[in-house]
Parts: C-alpha cells; sequence; structure tokens
C-alpha cells in the first residue's frame, strides 16, 4: 500500500495484479470511492508515492519493470525495465527520484523529469531501500551502505562480524531526510546525518529481546514518533524527538531536528 502526498488517496496493491487507488478524503466521515485503477501484467511487489506528485505513482514489478501509474488519465507507462524481480522502491525528498533495489542485487535510479538514470550494484539483495540525504540500502549480508546520487559509496556501516545482527529488512528516513531507522532481527538502527562533519553517525541500536524480525518502519509526518512492526504482529509506537518543552504552560515544543 502507498499514500498520496496529501494524505487524501490511497493505493493498493492485490492479487490479481490490479492496483486500486482510493479517494479517503481528508476528514473520517467523507465518502470513500475508487477513483483509479492500473491493471498490470505480473505482481506488484512494492510501490511508492513521490512528494509534490499527486498523480504519478511508482509501481514496482515482479517481471523486473516500474511503472509510473498516471492519475490523470488512468493508464500506466513503463518508465525503465530490468530482467530482475522489484524488490523494494523508494522515492527522493524532492520527488523527482525514484529507485528500484532489485533481486541481482542492483540498485536503478531514474529521474521522473529529465529521464536521466544511474545504477548503484550493491553488495547483496537490497530489502532494506530508502532514500533521505543519502540511499540507504542494507540486506543480509549484515552492512548497511550509504550511496550518493551518483552511485558512488559515501559511507558504510559493517556487521558481518556480529553474530546477534541477522538481515536488514526496511528502513525509513524522517521528513528532512537526517535521520533513519533500518530494522534487523530482536532490533533496529537509528542513524543521524552531520552536515558539519559531513557522516553519518549510529545514535543508537535499540534492542528488544524476542521481538523477531522488524517487518516495517513508518515516521509520523512531523518526525516526533516512528511506528515498527514485527514478524509476531505486534506494532510498538516509539517518542524520537530531541525534547520537549513547556511555554509558558500553554505551548508544548517538540524538536525533532538540530536545526
Amino acid at each position: 500500500m502507498a499514500f498520496s502526498p496529501d494524505n487524501q488517496k490511497l493505493a493498493v496493491a492485490q492479487s490479481d495484479n490490479i492496483v486500486f487507488i482510493y479517494k479517503l478524503g481528508a476528514e473520517w466521515g467523507e465518502k470513500k470511492s475508487i477513483c483509479n485503477k492500473f491493471a498490470q501484467n505480473s505482481a506488484v511487489t512494492c510501490m511508492s508515492w513521490p512528494n509534490e506528485r499527486h498523480g504519478d505513482l511508482i509501481i514496482g514489478l515482479a517481471e523486473g519493470k516500474v511503472k509510473q501509474g498516471l492519475l490523470k488519465t488512468n493508464k500506466s507507462q513503463s518508465i525503465y525495465g530490468s530482467d530482475s524481480f522489484v524488490v523494494s522502491l523508494s522515492s527522493s525528498p524532492n520527488g523527482q527520484w525514484v529507485c528500484s533495489g532489485h533481486l541481482d542485487s542492483s540498485i536503478l535510479c531514474f529521474n521522473l523529469d529529465t529521464k536521466a538514470k544511474s545504477k548503484i550494484q550493491h553488495t547483496t539483495i537490497p530489502y532494506a531501500l530508502a532514500w533521505g540525504s543519502h540511499i540507504l540500502a542494507g540486506g543480509n549480508d549484515g552492512k548497511v551502505h550509504f550511496y550518493e546520487q551518483t552511485g558512488d559509496c559515501f559511507q558504510r556501516f559493517d556487521y558481518s562480524k556480529d553474530e546477534k545482527v541477522k538481515e536488514f529488512t526496511c528502513a525509513a528516513f524522517n521528513a528532512t531526510g537526517e535521520t533513519a531507522v533500518v530494522g534487523n532481527f530482536n532490533r533496529f538502527y537509528v542513524y543521524n546525518f552531520n552536515s558539519k562533519r559531513p557522516q553519518w553517525d549510529e545514535i543508537c541500536c535499540k534492542q528488544i529481546e524476542n521481538y523477531y524480525s522488524v517487518t516495517a518502519v513508518a515516521w509520523k509526518c512531523d518526525g516526533s514518533k516512528i511506528g515498527i512492526g514485527s514478524l509476531c504482529g505486534s506494532v510498538d509506537v516509539f517518542d524520537v524527538c530531541l525534547k520537549k518543552q513547556k511555554y509558558k504552560g500553554k505551548f508544548e515544543f517538540t524538536y525533532v531536528s538540530l536545526s
């Protein structure tokens, strides 16, 4: 599933290879309706709805193609393709680029405006893929990579010698793209981008016994909380703000980034 940037539409991919777009509205009481549907030739494996692009839905397919669903014309078109299964999909914070992770360990980047392409050859299948200040990729080799848009490796964290670290399963950036959460087995890692150095710092590793694999992660839009889903069915919400401050007993300020 994927929400539109304004949160008023929801895309749902079904097992019959059709993506339905539901118009939900801004309020709970508004009438729900189906406004678009996009039939595909193979199973839909992942979706992403880029920022600032309310009429463009990006769809990844089992056959290796990445398609663009156009809500105005109710048609989908292939924007680029590969011979390898699409395992993950993410969009850049400005909504101009999309990147897809494939079963052959490659990451393909595509500019929706200029049609420019670039390729990153990752070390393993990039199941955990997210785009913030850099492109984050992780898989089953115990390593987390941060890549430049050009494909160059900016920084790497290697946990392959730690027996407790298993497969990296999912990743998500906050709205500013400066903080990333990456899910693993019985734990998740939090990274923060220091723009002065510049480099990524691991700021914490939250360990939860018997939690098993982290299967989903999502940020609250204001960056103050994250939701973590596990293999066993639990959903936990964590407070990740830097600090909270009361003002004149009437207001509460929540700090979510350094600037």
